[in-house]
């Protein structure tokens, strides 16, 4: 394998020749272009370690293509060295801010162009290394907060991410008067299930159910295991009337689902209430509200939906 990939950019015949044979003998491998627009081309359709730039190019001034390179997102952590005969201070200078990493001076020492690539290889690698920390550990943060934020059985969100979801929409449902409404789900004799089949066979059951819940509501809805076998969603911009079209769906697709080791069909019963009520001006009130009229759905017979605030029961 060649120790480096490097661009070499010189319009220079004789010179071009002489230094990519020099440092091909070295074990680099070498794309010699003689203009700044074929080095253009070369970045976008092939990867490079270094690159090696003349500043007096034929069709633009190499500082210009310094300057295009380290503004180009995949270009711009190349480590670049400006070769050029004009070596005054103010010519050095020039030359590193428009972003050069280096300047060697013609005519160069075969041996000194040699340590300059392995310097500017070093310091690629060391970029590359920390790049590459810097992705793990926003991967293992991103882990981390999706952890934090997520039942592990379900995938649904947690109580903790879901009460500050909760907090935000209410506000925004407060301040705009604009609908939001709640709906709480409960699994029917969820108990019985673990007593008979075990906690294993209960896990799935919550599971499905939890996979139902989120095929079955919007993108902009939040779904959440508010904790054992209940669950809650919360539907932004929403009245109770279009979030018990949602709460249909969720009670249908349980009940016709083939719950696997479960003989019995598995249903659940649905409460749901809005902020429309007047008495429902605080947060908990809604959960509360919600949490109430589930529990009117449980007492009158279960599988099915109680909606809050005085409009008719529902039986699916």
């Amino acid at each position: 394998m060649a120790k480096g990939n490097i661009l070499f950019v010189e319009d220079n015949n004789s010179q071009g020749k002489l230094t990519k044979k020099f440092l091909e003998e070295l074990g680099y491998a070498v794309t010699w272009v003689i203009d700044g627009m074929s080095a253009m081309g070369s970045v976008i359709t092939q990867s490079f370690d270094v690159i090696l730039l003349d500043r007096i190019l034929p069709d633009m001034d190499g500082n210009v293509l310094c300057t295009w390179l380290k503004h180009n997102q995949n270009t711009k952590v190349i480590p670049i060295i400006v070769i050029s005969a004009k070596d005054t201070t103010a010519d050095i200078v020039q030359g590193l801010d428009s972003g050069a990493d280096d300047y060697i001076s013609k005519p160069y020492e075969e041996v000194e162009l040699n340590a300059r690539v392995r310097a500017a290889l070093r310091m690629k690698l060391l970029q590359d290394q920390l790049r590459q920390k810097n992705d793990e550990l926003e991967e293992m943060l991103t882990k981390v907060e999706t952890l934090s934020n997520t039942d592990p059985l379900t995938g649904l969100f947690n109580r903790r991410r879901f009460d500050d979801i909760l907090r935000l929409e209410f506000n925004k449902a407060m301040r705009y008067k604009s609908p939001l409404s709640c709906i709480m789900i409960d699994i029917d004799h969820f108990k019985a299930v673990n007593d008979t089949y075990g906690h294993t066979v209960g896990d799935v059951v919550i599971k499905d159910v939890a996979e139902i819940i989120k095929r079955s509501v919007r993108d902009v809805d939040t779904a959440c295991r508010w904790g054992g076998d209940e669950f809650i969603v919360l539907t932004p911009m929403t009245t109770n009337a279009n979030a018990e079209l949602s709460a249909q769906r969720i009670l249908k697709s349980v009940s016709d689902h083939v719950f696997k080791s479960v003989n019995n069909n598995v249903t659940v019963s649905i409460g749901i209430a809005d902020v429309s009520r007047a008495d429902v001006d605080t947060v908990s009130k809604l959960i509360h509200a919600a949490d109430t009229t589930l529990f009117e759905a449980k007492m009158k017979g279960r599988n099915r939906i109680e909606v809050g605030g005085g409009d008719a029961t529902k039986r699916i």
